[in-house]
């Protein structure tokens, strides 16, 4: 017999991932179009990492994690092409 309570965490959890799955699959989509029509829009996305930052105020901020995510994202973009 499962506990509601413990269930609930890991139900966010789940529900988190699948947001943030169907959020870059929209995303990368949308970017790889755009960047078919205006070539110059992933260099100037690289360009921008610099300015890219994880908003946590604890232990777990790492913006240079945050960055990596964001090169590894913009490089499959460039794969793609």
């Amino acid at each position: 017999m499962t506990n509601a309570a413990s269930d609930a965490p890991t139900a966010a959890l789940a529900e988190a991932r699948h947001r943030e799955l169907a959020i870059e699959h929209l995303l990368f989509g949308t970017i790889q179009f755009l960047a078919r029509q205006n070539p110059d829009l992933l260099t100037s996305l690289e360009g921008s990492l610099d300015h890219l930052w994880d908003k946590a105020d604890d232990d777990t901020r790492d913006d240079a994690a945050v960055r990596e995510v964001a090169r590894r994202f913009l490089k499959s973009l460039k794969a793609e092409r």
